[in-house]
């Protein structure tokens, strides 16, 4: 890293970046897990400044790899393509596979597009047994998990910009 660059992070080496573009894709389902994920995210975003902050928004975590692949070929050379896409959901165990199923399906959705996207795709998708677990990531002994992917989101922009 340069010198000048340097002098450009924060405490938490995060570059200033009001500047920044960051988009949140987040689902309709858990939406009691999934509105305290996007206000943390959010949160985090403000008090880094970051004001350019767009959000969609998917039936299921299923469809968040392609939502978030849409969005990027769509806002492609726009003032709303983004530095970063945050992917938020939330998926409880049932009592079928059908969580192991989407639990897979997401994560090797989104993995695929940190390959193949030229941002860093964040995955903020819980995969928990009960609400509990769930409540536990959003403030609780496990940390805020949306406030760490929009940290997460500006440290992978800062990086970029570094390169």
């Amino acid at each position: 890293m340069s010198i000048h660059n340097q002098s450009l992070l924060n405490d938490a080496g995060i570059l200033n970046l009001e500047d920044a573009s960051v988009v949140i894709v987040y689902t309709e389902w858990n939406d009691t897990v999934i509105n305290e994920l996007v206000a943390g995210c959010e949160k985090s975003l403000a008090q880094y400044k970051v004001s350019r902050v767009s959000k969609v928004v998917v039936p299921g975590a299923f469809e968040l790899p392609f939502a978030c692949k849409q969005y990027w070929q769509r806002t492609q050379g726009t003032a709303k393509q983004p530095g970063a896409i945050i992917a938020f959901g939330c998926v409880i165990r049932g009592e079928t596979p059908h969580f192991d199923y989407v639990c897979k399906g997401v994560t090797e959705g989104i993995m695929q597009l940190n390959i193949e996207l030229p941002v860093p795709v964040i995955f903020g998708v819980l995969t928990v047994d009960n609400m509990q677990q769930a409540e536990e990531r959003l403030g609780g002994i496990h940390g805020h998990k949306g406030e760490e992917a929009a940290v997460t989101a500006l440290k992978m922009i800062s990086m970029m910009r570094q390169l």
